[in-house]
């Protein structure tokens, strides 16, 4: 039985941070120690990102807000509003995301509607409220009331991997399953101005954003352009890094905890984590790394994405998808990797089978991993996709950022 992500589509907010200038915002806070101020230039400038998205419109820095809760564009000052303030607002506005990028995922999914769809399961670590995102989706979209519902909280910047294997097992155990996968996250919720390195370096990162996903195993269905087979999925735990990053909830929102530590951890136990994976194909475990094709890792950051081409000796080609996403969009916590699928679904596809490796770490530290199979879409002569590929992007904007 083959399990196939049949559609792949985005969604982000309209307010746009430009990197620079939220640096010199946090640079400028009082209370910022001058080695803060030097830690903010330096995660800011060295991040690979030149624009984030935000749901927060006050992040603009020219909003003239009466009664501002997170940025005060006349006095300058980030503001320091509660976990609840922050989470009423994720109520709102990641509800906002999540529907729009389920829609868009299921209108662009030829031969299914909305009638069709037999299970739903919600991604997200930013906020909590219930009746949560999955009911949000299935009333929104018109789902049959007793469409299978499910919610993963809280697990951080690999749980797409998780959901993606969840919809694949419930295909595997019935055929005329279809389930819409659909991830939102609200990052920039729980952004402030602090002189701790964990603090700063997640303000320099993190983003707002949604991807969603219809997944299914039905043979009937028409082929409509480029999908992706879900092929196997791993998950290993290092024997290192449990400290090393994790995610809490505090008394001003959410706090990360993202080591410096976090690339050499990944250098030094990627090769372990994907062994198990590769495992499972004997045509990929036997070649060089940099044999397969497409690689769709999480961006989680500029030195990860460095670690992971070295220690795998994949070529700069390889990681465009990820950086660019990085750079275009930052760091969206588990919907990041969709997006770097939905980049890779948009490049041309020169026929046969295009396998894609793909991983995400998290809390634990945790590696989830997924081995996929790129099928369908018009063939373009192998010689024209070499010119476009070289380009940055080829001729597409980023998976969901607007030309």
């Amino acid at each position: 039985m083959t399990v196939t992500l049949r559609s792949l589509e985005t969604a982000i907010p309209p307010t746009v941070l430009v990197q620079s200038e939220v640096r010199d915002t946090f640079v400028a806070q009082p209370g910022l120690t001058r080695l803060g101020q030097r830690l903010v230039r330096t995660c800011f400038d060295s991040a690979a990102i030149d624009t984030r998205r935000t749901a927060l419109a006050e992040l603009s820095l020219t909003d003239t807000s009466e009664h501002p809760l997170f940025y005060d564009a006349r006095s300058g000052l980030l503001l320091r509003p509660s976990t609840k303030t922050r989470n009423d607002i994720f109520a709102v506005e990641a509800t906002k995301l999540f529907i729009e990028a389920a829609s868009k995922a299921l209108a662009a999914c030829t031969g299914v509607n909305a009638a069709d769809i037999t299970h739903v399961i919600t991604v997200s670590c930013t906020g909590f409220f219930n009746p949560g995102p999955d009911y949000k989706v299935t009333r929104a979209l018109g789902l049959n009331p007793s469409v299978q519902r499910y919610h993963l909280g809280f697990m951080g910047c690999y749980a797409a991997f998780p959901a993606m294997r969840a919809a694949k097992s419930f295909c595997e155990a019935d055929p005329r399953a279809v389930v819409l996968v659909v991830s939102a996250e609200l990052c920039s919720l729980h952004v402030r101005t602090s002189n701790d390195p964990d603090a700063i370096l997640g303000s320099s990162l993190f983003a707002d954003g949604a991807a969603a996903a219809v997944i299914t195993a039905r043979d009937d269905l028409p082929d409509a352009g480029p999908a992706i087979q879900l092929d196997h999925f791993e998950t290993v735990l290092t024997p290192v890094g449990e400290e090393a990053m994790a995610w809490n909830i505090g008394d001003e929102g959410f706090e990360m905890v993202l080591g410096t530590y976090v690339p050499h951890i990944i250098d030094d136990h990627i090769v372990g984590a994907l062994a198990p994976l590769l495992a499972h194909d004997e045509s990929v475990s036997v070649h060089p790394y940099r044999d397969i094709g497409h690689w769709a890792i999480h961006p989680g950051g500029r030195a990860i994405l460095d670690k992971v081409e070295a220690k795998l000796e994949l070529s700069a080609q390889q990681l465009v998808p990820a950086r660019e996403t990085l750079r275009t969009v930052g760091n969206m916590s588990s919907a990041t990797v969709l997006f770097v699928l939905k980049y890779i679904l948009e490049q041309p596809f020169t026929g046969g089978n295009e396998r894609i490796c793909s991983m995400a770490f998290g809390p634990g530290l945790t590696v989830e991993t997924g081995l996929f199979t790129r099928v369908g879409g018009p063939v373009q002569p192998a010689a024209a996709a070499t010119e476009q590929a070289a380009v940055p992007g080829g001729q597409v904007e980023p998976a969901g950022v607007p030309a």
